[in-house]
């Protein structure tokens, strides 16, 4: 078994409704974004970059590129899916922590859960979403925007 670690942010002011594992949680704040600017799904797939060895985000979907303009980062999820399977990898469980100071992830935890995990091909019970603030302290704090950090543990398929 191998582990990864993710992290991504968007702040706020763009043309995405604030998404998190393909469920839109906020659709009256906005994010600035390549593709729709879910920072969960990002930090995930990420962190099965990382426990790959196989780079990171920007190396697969660099936001120079066109093609990646307003994708859904539930495809990337799915991509990123195909290249650990490619490379010989399957995940076994993720566990993501959204750091935002106004958005609430309670009301949407479950339907979170089941976008991710219909995703990465894994039963919602291998995929864990928590939420912290980061009690008003720096630009989360502030609520100039959002973040997210995951782990994923993958496995020889």
């Amino acid at each position: 078994m191998r582990v990864g670690f993710g992290f991504d942010a968007h702040r706020f002011g763009g043309t995405w409704p604030v998404r998190l594992g393909g469920v839109v949680v906020d659709s009256a704040r906005l994010v600035e974004a390549t593709s729709d600017g879910d920072v969960a799904c990002h930090a995930v797939a990420d962190a099965l970059f990382g426990a790959a060895g196989l780079g990171d985000l920007g190396t697969h979907y660099p936001s120079s590129d066109e093609r990646w303009q307003g994708v859904s980062s539930l495809d990337l999820v799915r991509d990123a899916i195909a290249i650990l399977f490619e490379a010989g990898w399957k995940v076994s469980q993720v566990d993501v922590t959204v750091i935002a100071q106004s958005v609430k992830v309670a009301p949407h935890r479950e339907a979170i859960r089941a976008g991710l995990a219909e995703a990465l091909n894994l039963d919602s019970a291998d995929v864990s979403v928590k939420a912290t603030t980061t009690d008003f302290m720096g630009s989360i704090g502030r609520d100039e925007g959002l973040a997210a950090a995951a782990v994923a543990a993958i496995e020889p398929r």
